[in-house]
């Protein structure tokens, strides 16, 4: 009897190793995900620098990409014509290196964090078109050549197409016109003809904005320039858009020859403020009502966010054959942008790891989603 007891502890020590051993945080979503695409995420400075141990941490063991939230925008890079700060940069590309990551630079030309010399000449007006395209090569020649096999994709345009279709009037738009996309394009091309080059762009699956952007890649590569894939930057909420929409989009794009990048990812769990009030009056209420989850999210909408991933995360597995990777825009909760926008202060639960650095229960969820059939 005493034999047949200590051989049914042994059993049992085995079973309860082999749950744990299932269990364990040894599972994460590079492992789950490498055969399918990459996942991403982006790092901050106190990431770069090594001062945010904890989501370094997280980065190293859950992520097989990496893409810079701010030190490469062209403010940071090149704040005054021809003065370069590329410290930064360096060392996260150095962390992408080290870790054996798949580095995406962000981002060569946009309109927004731009150094304002850039546009105007010592007057303080517009730049005629050859000093603009020149000082595009410039900078696009600098940052993408200073990181030359390194860095293996680029942001080349973002946010260039408003949502019905149209071009933004950007300063690039007013002083070149619609030309300032193949440029760009044509520029990081020479500096490197190696890097993947993406056009990237939010509220990306409104259809007129869809057809404009296949037609940008159409024309590119009729034009023998190259462009890889559309970035889908995917900042959405518990109810738009609809699975539907942002399927066409991914299938759309990918019908004009290229790949998608789920370039910057989170879905916010706050009631959207689009078309409430802007009365003063109503500006308490308002506070309130768009912020409602100080304390932590309710069951219910933790499921409903939660649900929302999973349906997210299937499609882009039906879809694995067209995407590149999926990059969410950060690493956990407390610094997401999402906490301030649209609206300062609200507290906000985007990302699949909290606030106090730990995966929640949908990390799991997502990682057995590539074991389904």
């Amino acid at each position: 009897m005493k034999k047949i007891a200590a051989l049914l502890g042994i059993l049992a020590l085995t079973v309860s190793c082999k749950t744990a051993s299932s269990a364990s945080p040894k599972d994460s979503l590079k492992d789950a995900y490498k055969n399918k695409f990459y996942i991403g995420t982006a790092m901050s400075l106190p990431q770069i620098d090594g001062t945010d141990v904890k989501s370094d941490e997280i980065i190293k063991k859950q992520f097989s990409s990496i893409v810079a939230e701010n030190c490469m925008k062209s403010m940071f890079i090149q704040p005054q014509e021809g003065q370069f700060f590329f410290g930064d940069a360096d060392k996260f590309v150095e962390f992408g290196e080290k870790n054996k990551m798949f580095i995406i630079g962000h981002t060569l030309i946009w309109h927004s964090q731009l150094p304002r010399w850039f546009f105007v000449d010592k007057d303080g007006k517009d730049v005629s078109p050859e000093v603009l395209k020149q000082r595009m090569k410039s900078h696009i020649s600098k940052l993408v050549g200073r990181y030359k096999g390194r860095v293996k994709g680029w942001d080349v345009v973002n946010e260039a197409i408003m949502e019905d279709g149209t071009y933004r009037k950007s300063k690039f738009y007013e002083i070149l016109g619609e030309e300032f996309i193949p440029l760009a394009f044509q520029y990081a091309q020479e500096a490197d003809p190696n890097a993947e080059l993406y056009y990237n762009d939010y509220n990306e699956w409104f259809p007129e904005k869809v057809k404009t952007v296949t037609k940008i890649v159409k024309n590119l590569k009729s034009r023998g320039i190259r462009i890889d894939g559309v970035g889908m930057q995917t900042h959405v909420g518990l109810d738009n858009p609809k699975l539907e929409e942002y399927e066409k989009a991914i299938t759309d794009y990918a019908a004009a020859g290229v790949k998608i990048n789920v370039s910057e990812m989170e879905i916010s769990a706050l009631p959207s403020p689009w078309g409430t009030s802007a009365n003063v009056s109503d500006k308490v209420e308002y506070e309130t009502k768009m912020n409602p989850y100080t304390k932590g999210l309710p069951e219910n909408v933790t499921k409903e966010w939660e649900n929302r991933y999973l349906d997210f995360f299937r499609l882009f597995l039906k879809h694995q054959d067209k995407i590149r990777r999926v990059t969410l825009w950060g690493v956990t909760d407390n610094q997401s942008w999402k906490n301030d926008f649209p609206v300062k202060g609200r507290t906000d639960y985007p990302l699949p790891f909290d606030r106090n650095y730990q995966a929640k229960p949908v990390v799991e969820k997502l990682i057995q989603l590539t074991k389904e059939k």
